[in-house]
């Protein structure tokens, strides 16, 4: 079996897709994808593709060493992501050729469920409070939420106070035996971080997700010790390189994406070495179904899995949703807040190769928003 095309797909509302075709007419589906840089990926995924055509999809961690590391320059989320959506492709195409789910060829499951949970947001607390229950009588034990907005370089008393009543607002719709995870985006300096995780200590939050900035995990180890709120990060770490700094100052969660850290290949790697530092595995997951299906397949082999995060009804996703690209929506049906383990072969998900085909022409030009603080200067989105 060779490899004979590689096409890439501009899908709104923000994704890319790729399907990689072989000589046997196995097909595999992936999705590499930078929020807004979807079309440099793009390009990324097509130079990578000179080397695969003609190859055996099934060498696939020779063809990861070799995209991840041949070209001399490593690492970022450009090369990191196309080469994750390539290599979530090609353990498509393998488990398809042996008529296996992806995660028989991992070495077979450790559980039949995966709890999952759902994004709320509302600026004002009694809107948030509206959309945590309506997810609540959807059957989800969790939510997260974005913490704050643009948020000052140190916190104003009124910015903590506005935090907490917030996620107070989520706790007391959720009650003691749900959980709510409270999203920072890197958007806290160190000491504004200080003074905001120990005010919601006592709101028992699943964990605090990018309080610093990626880059900042070198003042990880006093944030850790300065109080009890479970510190997790990842969603812009792109290897375990990048994750041995984080893990070593005693985060609680790693949380690599699947179309951002090298796919599955190299999240299975982040996994491992995150076991060894007690931290647990929640992969980070605001993207499409291949993502999600991906996700999915990791989490049923990794026995400190805590959680996934799915897109269905997230703000972002407003020209199309989770279930819009693919034929038989099952395997994404959420039941008491958790997805539910199939033995469909591959990454588990059937793409409407149609409907993307459609999408693609339309295409999209999705950008995040840039941020201001209120002199003018830039702010972390």
């Amino acid at each position: 079996m060779k490899i004979t095309r590689v096409e890439t797909f501009l899908v709104p509302p923000r994704w890319l897709f790729c399907r990689v075709e072989t000589d046997d007419g196995v097909v595999g589906w992936g999705e590499p994808v930078v929020e807004g840089r979807a079309e440099v990926v793009r390009a990324a995924v097509d130079v990578l593709a000179e080397y695969l055509l003609g190859k055996d999809p099934a060498r696939i961690q020779d063809h990861w060493q070799v995209l991840s590391k041949g070209g001399f320059y490593r690492g970022g989320p450009v090369l990191s992501s196309a080469v994750a959506g390539l290599d979530q492709a090609l353990w498509d195409i393998a488990g398809k050729a042996y008529g296996a789910p992806v995660h028989a060829l991992l070495g077979g499951p450790v559980r039949e469920r995966a709890r999952v949970y759902a994004w709320v947001g509302g600026d004002e607390p009694s809107a948030l409070a509206d959309q945590v229950a309506a997810q609540v009588d959807a059957g989800f034990t969790a939510v997260k939420m974005n913490a704050a907005g643009v948020t000052s370089p140190l916190t104003t008393p009124a910015e903590t106070a506005a935090v907490v009543e917030r996620v107070a607002v989520a706790r007391e719709v959720l009650g003691a035996h749900r959980d709510v995870a409270v999203d920072f985006h890197g958007r806290l300096t160190p000491a504004s971080a200080r003074r905001v995780l120990p005010a919601l200590a006592p709101l028992h939050p699943l964990f605090a997700e990018e309080p610093l900035l990626p880059d900042q995990a070198h003042l990880l180890p006093g944030l850790v010790a300065a109080g009890p709120v479970p510190l997790a990060t990842g969603e812009r770490l792109y290897s375990r390189a990048d994750f041995l700094p984080a893990l070593t100052a005693g985060i609680a969660v790693a949380q690599p994406d699947l179309s951002h850290a090298g796919g599955i290949t190299e999240v299975l790697r982040i996994a491992a070495l995150a076991e060894t530092y007690g931290a647990l595995l929640a992969p980070h997951c605001p993207l499409g179904p291949i993502a999600l299906a991906a996700s999915l397949q990791v989490a049923w082999v990794t026995p400190h899995f805590l959680i996934q995060e799915q897109s269905r009804g997230i703000h972002y996703n407003r020209d199309a949703d989770l279930l819009s690209y693919v034929v038989d929506t099952e395997p994404f049906r959420f039941t008491e807040g958790h997805a539910h383990r199939t033995d469909l072969p591959g990454l588990g998900v059937e793409i409407d190769e149609a409907a993307v085909r459609a999408a693609d022409r339309r295409g999209h030009a999705w950008r995040n928003p840039v941020w201001r603080q209120p002199d003018g200067s830039f702010a972390e989105w």
